[in-house]
């Protein structure tokens, strides 16, 4: 699920993503990496890490005015999720264009938060940095932007935070320090093997870094557990002390760990973009502080329960009445169509009560056979494509299973161009991606990605008979199928003389699976009226 809608107010690309096409007409180190999807979209592939850097040093060129170099080698920060950053540390120190003081622990070689806080805000940086490579390319990219009055950036001993970097400099003040810290513990955690769900999709960007930016001894909890007990020491030489996360069951350990140290004031966030999520925490020691307040629990919730709707008009609503011979109501029709979909889907699925103008569905997805279907019908042609063709006018025998049926010249089915082409993905910032067929499309998600059953767990499969009702007339389970991979309430509804359809969540794995079904039933009814 795309997060865009869901980033900082004030971050530029939250209502308006970069124009690939656009950028590409300006910077020819860019054009080189923008492609043209068979839909005529522009798109980027994340995959390549050549991709990544080019766009991320047009856009800090294009808005900010900013000229860097970054090595393949090292981490290429994505500028959406940078700039949602600063401005929750805007928030925490309440003034955007005051002059502030910030520490940037681990800067990278991109130097980005703090050539952004100089630029925008005309923050002052004390960066620092253990990596050699790093800390040369950071401070090229200052000295090269003319940020030397504002930024410095110093070279620190390994498994230094903030302790040995404030040495130096023992009255001074600072407004508040941020921290990108390494997420993974070791190369297996780092390659997804025993920290990643395996319902979860592959990610949709390339993982760039050296060893000190994205590994540390017991990952980004341990990690910012020094930082906190740097602040138990330093505690008022900084107002507010961050760091970002990037996993969410970080943060709950180490606002138990603040709490247990007796630390005030402890606030966190959400940073939304593309098909990412990450966390943020703060704290402080300091009493006068205004407390940004988290994110809010129910709005959250009321988000969750918003149903993934689409609407038929009243035109193919008609087409597809008149194709059927229906004399039936439009919902009538539009129902029928949707179960006998569902079904060569081998999506249980049944009618519950509702009200007398609509039509509602109680679905059940045991396995996942809509998303592959593109897929299938390729490797189908492809064996088609292969089989021996007879000669002109001969026909040739087919054994069957009935007998031996005679062909002769019959036309080998084909696959529009359109099925064999790729789809484009949001990812961060709004930018596209392209990946393989089968993609829930935007509004994303997550991202982005087939989403099966979990690995090695045996699902039954049933058909809609199969499906029962509870003793108090509610919708119960199919029986049999203890595991599945959703429920979910389908209503068809009349919508002035257009038909809306509507599905709510129930209970599931992954809601992303829910948002890829709906794609292919309006699709599928697009394309029964020619629409699509």
């Amino acid at each position: 699920m795309a997060l865009n809608k869901s980033m900082h107010p004030r971050n530029r690309y939250k209502d308006k993503p970069p124009d690939f096409a656009y950028l590409a007409s300006k910077y020819p180190d860019f054009q080189q990496h923008v492609h043209t999807s068979l839909t005529g979209r522009p798109i980027v592939n994340f995959k390549e890490p050549e991709a990544v850097r080019a766009l991320t040093c047009t856009l800090l060129k294009e808005d900010f005015g900013l000229t860097i170099e970054i090595p393949l080698e090292r981490l290429i920060p994505t500028v959406p999720l940078r700039l949602n950053y600063i401005h929750w540390v805007e928030d925490l120190i309440d003034g955007q264009k005051q002059p502030r003081r910030g520490i940037d622990i681990g800067t990278g070689a991109s130097c980005i938060y703090p050539l952004l806080g100089a630029t925008m805000n005309g923050w002052y940086f004390l960066a620092t940095e253990v990596d050699d490579i790093c800390f040369a390319y950071a401070k090229k990219n200052v000295e090269q932007n003319n940020l030397s009055d504002l930024v410095k950036v110093v070279k620190v001993p390994q498994k230094t935070l903030l302790m040995d970097a404030l040495k130096e400099e023992t009255e001074m003040i600072y407004d508040f320090c941020m921290c990108n810290p390494p997420f993974f513990a070791n190369q297996l955690e780092a390659k997804g093997v025993n920290s990643r769900n395996s319902r979860r999709p592959p990610p949709s960007s390339v993982n760039t870094g050296g060893v000190t930016e994205i590994m540390a001894e017991g990952g980004e909890l341990e990690f910012v557990k020094r930082i906190i007990h740097d602040s138990l020491q330093l505690k008022k030489r900084l107002r507010w002390y961050s760091c970002m996360l990037g996993k969410k069951c970080s943060l709950a350990p180490l606002k138990e760990e603040l709490r247990k140290q007796g630390v005030p004031k402890v606030t966190h966030t959400e940073f939304c973009q593309g098909r990412t999520m990450r966390w943020a925490l703060a704290w402080s020691f300091y009493d006068d502080v205004a407390v940004p307040s988290p994110p809010s629990k129910k709005r959250k919730l009321e988000k969750a329960q918003k149903p993934l709707a689409f609407t038929l008009p009243e035109a193919g609503v008609k087409e597809l009445q008149a194709s059927a011979g229906s004399c039936s109501s439009s919902v009538d029709s539009i129902t029928a169509l949707i179960e006998k979909t569902l079904t060569e889907l081998r999506v249980l699925h049944k009618r519950v009560p509702c009200g007398q103008q609509e039509k509602s569905l109680l679905l059940t997805a045991v396995e996942n056979t809509w998303i592959h279907g593109r897929q299938k019908r390729r490797e189908q042609t492809r064996q088609l494509r292969e089989l021996p063709r007879a000669p002109p006018g001969i026909g040739t025998s087919v054994q069957t299973g009935a007998g031996s049926v005679s062909t002769q010249n019959q036309p080998i089915s084909t696959v529009s161009s359109k099925e064999w082409s790729s789809e484009a993905v949001t990812t961060a910032g709004g930018q596209e991606v392209e990946e393989l067929p089968g993609n829930a499309g935007d509004e994303d998600v997550d991202k982005s990605s087939s989403l099966c059953a979990e690995p090695g767990r045996k699902i039954d499969q049933k058909t809609p008979a199969d499906a029962t009702t509870s003793d108090n007339g509610r919708p119960g389970t199919p029986s049999g199928n203890e595991h599945f991979l959703f429920k979910c309430l389908l209503n068809v509804i009349p919508e002035g003389r257009d038909v809306g359809i509507e599905m709510h969540w129930v209970e599931g794995q992954n809601k992303d699976l829910m948002n890829q079904l709906r794609t292919y039933l309006r699709n599928t009814l697009l394309k029964s009226v020619g629409k699509v």
